[in-house]
C-alpha cells in the first residue's frame, strides 16, 4: 500500500488496517464493498447472520401465535402501523423499512404490534399490544407506551412474552401500568 503524502501515512492506524483485510479475506465474515470508492462498507459475521435470520423467523412465528391466541379469546386484531414520535408528542404513520436483498418493503413496523377492539355493550374497548419474546422493553418503549396512555389513544397496553411450562409454550400477558410501576 503505497500513499503520496507522509501525512496521510501517518493518520492510518496500520494495525486496523491490515485486521480489516485480514477478515475480509476470511470466510467467517460476509464483506460489503463499496464499488465508487472500492472499500469495505460493511464487514458482517456469517454465524451471527445465521443467528439473526432465527430470531427473526422464531419472532415472527411468536408474534402470529399471539395474533391467533387473542382472536381466540374473542379481540378483533389488527397491525398497528403508526408510531408515536417522542419530539412532536403526536402519532404519525410508522417509517417502511426496505430490504435491499429480497427487494421487499417492510409496512408492519408500528409500536407496538397489534391494535385490539373488544366490544363491551355499545362500547369498544380499545387496547395496544406489544410482543416481546423475552418481555422487556427499552427505553423509548416505555416513553411511548406512557404517551399512548396520557393522550387515551388505548385504555392500556399489554406486553406479550413467551413462557416455558417444559416443553409447552405458554404466552403471558403483563400490563404496561406494572412494568412502568418500577420504572426509576
Amino acid at each position: 500500500m503505497e500513499l503520496k503524502r507522509r501525512e496521510t501515512e501517518k493518520e492510518i492506524d496500520r494495525k486496523k488496517v491490515m485486521e480489516e483485510i485480514r477478515r475480509a479475506a476470511s470466510s467467517k465474515y460476509e464483506t460489503i464493498w463499496d464499488n465508487d470508492t472500492g472499500r469495505i462498507t460493511q464487514l458482517k459475521k456469517v454465524s451471527k447472520m445465521k443467528q439473526g435470520k432465527k430470531s427473526k423467523t422464531k419472532g415472527g412465528k411468536f408474534e402470529l401465535d399471539v395474533r391467533k391466541d387473542l382472536e381466540v379469546k374473542g379481540w378483533i386484531v389488527d397491525k398497528w402501523s403508526n408510531n408515536f414520535d417522542l419530539e412532536e408528542g403526536e402519532v404519525i404513520p410508522a417509517k417502511r423499512k426496505f430490504n435491499p436483498f429480497n427487494k421487499v418493503m417492510t409496512i408492519g413496523t408500528g409500536f407496538p404490534d397489534f391494535v385490539c377492539f373488544e366490544k363491551r355493550g355499545d362500547l369498544y374497548k380499545v387496547i395496544g399490544v406489544e410482543v416481546k419474546m423475552n418481555g422487556l422493553l427499552n427505553r423509548v418503549e416505555k416513553d411511548k407506551c406512557l404517551q399512548y396512555l396520557n393522550k387515551g389513544i388505548f385504555s392500556e397496553i399489554l406486553v406479550a412474552s413467551k413462557k416455558k411450562d417444559g416443553r409447552k409454550v405458554r404466552i403471558e400477558y403483563m400490563d404496561v401500568g406494572e412494568i412502568l410501576g418500577r420504572m426509576r
